[in-house]
């Protein structure tokens, strides 16, 4: 038998470490060539890592949320034959240290014998204290009151029948030696009579819960705290009247149901960025601000910011100038699906020049999105509704929506801004404009 050890490969170009966020196999596992061993997190996406042998696991290279280097190692896996790892020496063969010596405070059972070999004059041994009696145990004679994070005393019976019943048990007043929780206690909670219930039956719920930040969820919070540290954000919000699009919008999916996909919003508003992005280039553009440069784009590639199940994610339609009304609504579909079940591509989730953020009908009424750095816009789609408008001489019914969208101000004045978002909404406002050819 041998052993071979598993290292962290090259996961992607230009990717030195990636944090691992999920382990597959366990110290034991019997593992498969290409059984999956971890899954771990780049600057880009989620990748698995399988297993080049087959093997029996060993040993793990970390916990999950540790970053490792590529060339790690991830795993050591015992297999037959010679493995890949030469034997290290028998630590048990090494040539024995010297004995330190021993501390004032350290209490030994057993005397060590004295260095043969050293003739210095030995020095008087202190009497040794006598030993203390042991303290008895407080006795409670109403329970103590434990600290939030004390553990609860109590039998496993106890444990057991609290668990069964759906009692916390940090949340119970023990009456045994030192607030030791018996099952009079429990029949007393039960009973509805127990100390710490409110009226209703209601119950303080102190429980803390640590959850550590891994993976995606962490990605996210450095991009955040990256670009809010260094972008000077510039947030501008203005109405638009959606109810001639949303009109055309619910004709063209009656006309065309079940041949093509469902029009949603956005394929509509990505034709409006495209087009007012053709007047206004410097938007469709990244800021490298160590460089002091700005790489204006011509290809407009919009990522669509999507909730996944681990956080969010920014799947990207790729040359939205070439791309058609319904072209662009099956990549949205079909780069969505991909995101909330976690099969999206790295090269799908990177490579954005701009971005749209929408929460949908929870939307509310204004947003201040943060952008997606190095990017120098991003446009916030907020919650449509229908609202009274005065159209000169009465109040109509009209479907009304806010667009807040961010620009970096260090590269994109106000006027720039308000210009291009005054050139969307004139778009979706009269959305025959949205198909006219300059």
């Amino acid at each position: 038998m041998g052993t071979h050890t598993v290292k962290l490969p090259d996961v992607g170009e230009g990717v030195a470490e990636a944090e691992l966020t999920e382990w597959n196999v366990e110290v034991g596992t019997i593992v498969q060539e290409d059984d999956i061993l971890a899954t771990v997190m780049t600057d880009k996406a989620a990748v698995e890592i399988p297993s080049p042998v087959s093997g029996t696991v060993q040993s793990l290279g970390g916990q999950v949320g540790e970053v490792l280097s590529v060339g790690a190692p991830l795993v050591t896996l015992e297999v037959d034959g010679d493995g890949n790892t030469a034997p290290e020496p028998d630590a048990k063969e090494a040539a024995p240290e010297p004995d330190e010596p021993e501390g004032e405070d350290e209490e030994e059972t057993q005397p060590k014998p004295a260095p043969e070999k050293k003739a210095e004059k030995p020095e008087p041994k202190k009497p040794s204290k006598p030993a203390q009696p042991a303290k008895p145990a407080p006795v409670a004679t109403g329970g103590p009151a434990r600290g939030e994070h004390d553990r609860p005393i109590a039998a496993p019976s106890v444990r057991r029948r609290a668990k069964e019943g759906g009692v916390d048990l940090r949340q119970v007043r023990g009456t045994g030696p030192a607030g030791r929780i018996t099952h009079e206690d429990l029949d007393l909670w039960f009973s509805g009579s127990g100390e710490g219930r409110s009226g209703g039956g209601r119950v303080a719920n102190t429980a803390v819960e640590e959850i550590k930040v891994v993976g995606l969820r962490r990605r996210i919070a450095a991009r955040m705290a990256e670009a809010n540290a260094h972008v000077a954000h510039i947030t501008y919000v203005d109405e638009i009247d959606m109810t001639e699009l949303e009109r055309l919008r619910e004709t063209l999916n009656k006309e065309h149901a079940g041949e093509r996909p469902k029009l949603t919003l956005l394929p509509f508003l990505m034709r409006a960025m495209v087009n007012a992005i053709a007047k206004q280039p410097a938007l469709n553009a990244h800021y490298d601000d160590d460089a002091g440069v700005i790489h204006q784009y011509g290809g407009v590639h919009i990522g669509i910011a999507t909730q996944a199940p681990g956080g969010l994610m920014v799947p990207v339609v790729r040359h939205v100038e070439a791309r058609g009304l319904w072209d662009s609504a099956a990549e949205v579909t079909r780069l969505a699906e991909a995101a909330r079940t976690g099969s999206a591509s790295r090269d799908e989730l990177s490579g954005s020049t701009i971005t749209i953020t929408s929460l949908g009908a929870m939307g509310g009424i204004a947003t201040t999105p943060i952008i997606n750095r190095p990017e120098v816009a991003i446009v916030g789609v907020n919650k449509m509704q229908m609202r009274p408008v005065w159209d000169g001489t009465q109040f109509v019914p009209r479907k009304m929506m806010n667009l807040s969208s961010s620009f970096d101000h260090r590269v994109v004045d106000g006027w720039d801004a308000a210009v291009f978002v005054q050139a969307i909404r004139r778009q979706l406002e009269n959305p025959a404009t949205l198909f006219v050819e300059d």
